[in-house]
């Protein structure tokens, strides 16, 4: 989420890499320019910071840079599966490296309750992908961003077995729902965000409240210091695609520098 979300990266992922020595790292970045859209250069720091997988969400196609960086190849970056197939950008990806045995399937969904457009049914969408993809790999990760929780745990059990990986983002707000599900399929509602931990979804607190206590438009302002909170999920996935373990990773930067 913006600048700071930005810095959380930079300051965390390096040492989290060492830690934890992840095959893939994916990051959902619809929110990394200015809190509200995709950017080349705030794409290229992640990259530098380790990041190599990019999904999004309903700001995916926002952005004057937006046409060109969905469609950049070299760049593994996936807007929502079920947009409209008008706009630019893919769905999937298939994220291949020389250590890795099996390639990973990623595949960005977005959700249809609560949200201001109206996406095609993510779940025919999803289904219609795995049909295309099912014999390729056993490693096939959803980011599913929506807005309810209902309809994101709907998600998680219907694709239960199917997925290696199901996690939630969109609300910013970490859950404390992560589990395997009976099938095999890692699952959490919302990761939670990587950005300015005194705001409310990351944007400035004072007016958010003059919009909700009054109800008259006010800035989305996208707070840029104080604390920094770094959410993340860490998921163990066996040989045969079933997710062995899955982590809610969390950490607050107070002092640090950019």
């Amino acid at each position: 989420m913006g600048k700071l979300g930005r810095a959380g990266v930079k300051l965390t992922l390096p040492d989290w890499k060492k830690e934890f020595v992840p095959d893939a790292v994916i990051a959902n970045v619809e929110n990394v320019a200015h809190g509200k859209c995709i950017g080349v250069a705030q794409i290229m720091e992640l990259k530098s910071a380790g990041v190599e997988i990019f999904t999004g969400g309903n700001h995916s196609v926002e952005g004057k840079n937006a046409t060109s960086i969905l469609a950049d190849e070299t760049i593994f970056i996936t807007r929502p599966a079920n947009m409209s197939p008008s706009l630019p950008g893919k769905g999937v990806v298939v994220f291949k490296k020389n250590d890795l045995s099996n390639p990973l399937l990623v595949i960005n969904l977005v959700g249809q309750v609560n949200m201001r457009q109206n996406y095609d049914s993510p779940f025919h969408a999803v289904d219609k992908i795995l049909e295309t993809y099912s014999e390729l790999t056993p490693y096939k990760i959803v980011d599913w961003h929506a807005d309810a929780t209902s309809e994101k745990s709907i998600m998680g059990w219907y694709l239960d077995g199917k997925i290696s990986a199901v996690f939630g983002t969109h609300t910013h707000v970490p859950t404390a729902d992560a589990k395997i599900l009976p099938q095999g399929t890692a699952y959490i509602s919302d990761i939670g965000m990587v950005g300015p931990m005194d705001s409310i979804i990351g944007v400035d607190v004072p007016k958010s409240i003059i919009r909700f206590k009054d109800q008259v438009p006010a800035p989305m302002d996208v707070v840029e210091n104080g604390p920094i909170e770094i959410n993340a999920v860490l998921i163990d996935i066996g040989t045969d695609g079933k997710a062995v373990d899955i982590k809610h990773l969390r950490k607050i930067l107070i002092n640090y520098t950019i």
